[in-house]
């Protein structure tokens, strides 16, 4: 379980929540609201105050990468710090399923990163966090710059991801996404969290 007490910095008031293993929850509201900033502050990238765990170790009984592998965060907009897509993933063998699942193929591992389409660039950071086998995963519209089939099969990796025990954390302006995802909604406005009533999930 992903545990948060208390978490706050500057734009986002204290806020509590628990993500169970094996259950997706989603956050919405209107850009500026401090989405992005919740998930940023969960995985330490910012200052901030709270207590937060996973599976009942606290973030702070750990070193910051140690902490970063077992909760991942994906960004809207990935950062790319090496030329070529394969130098981002340390082992092509468990990289390359991944990308056929969500429409790459295996080739991609040799494009360079500057000839991506965002939407590329977003199924490729997917991957790249899947195969640190996370115990709980951070996505910040993860679907935005892709075709409502391709989003779908997102999806439906997300469901698996569920099924298998992980616990998942999204921000999404898709209300139907929300519904089809996540068990349980929440809603962000003025840096404030607060639940939005119930959800389908798998």
């Amino acid at each position: 379980m992903l545990k948060i007490r208390g978490l706050m910095r500057p734009g986002l008031e204290a806020a509590d929540l628990d993500v169970a293993a094996g259950e997706c929850v989603a956050v919405s509201g209107p850009s500026g609201a401090g989405k992005s900033l919740l998930l940023r502050a969960i995985v330490d990238l910012d200052p901030n105050q709270g207590d937060v765990a996973i599976d009942g170790m606290k973030r702070d009984a750990m070193p910051a990468p140690e902490w970063r592998r077992r909760v991942v965060y994906v960004p809207a907009e990935a950062g790319w710090w090496a030329e070529r897509v394969g130098e981002h993933f340390p082992d092509p063998a468990i990289a390359a399923p991944l990308m056929t699942r969500l429409g790459l193929p295996a080739a991609a591992l040799e494009w360079e990163v500057a000839r991506l389409s965002t939407g590329e660039k977003q199924r490729l950071a997917l991957a790249r966090a899947l195969v640190m086998s996370p115990r709980a995963l951070l996505l910040d519209e993860p679907t935005s710059g892709l075709d409502p089939e391709t989003a779908m099969t997102v999806e439906s990796m997300l469901h698996e991801r569920v099924a298998d025990g992980i616990a998942i954390l999204i921000v999404t302006h898709d209300a139907k996404q929300a519904e089809r995802l996540a068990k349980r909604r929440f809603r962000m406005a003025k840096g404030k969290l607060s639940p939005a009533g119930g959800g389908g999930g798998p």
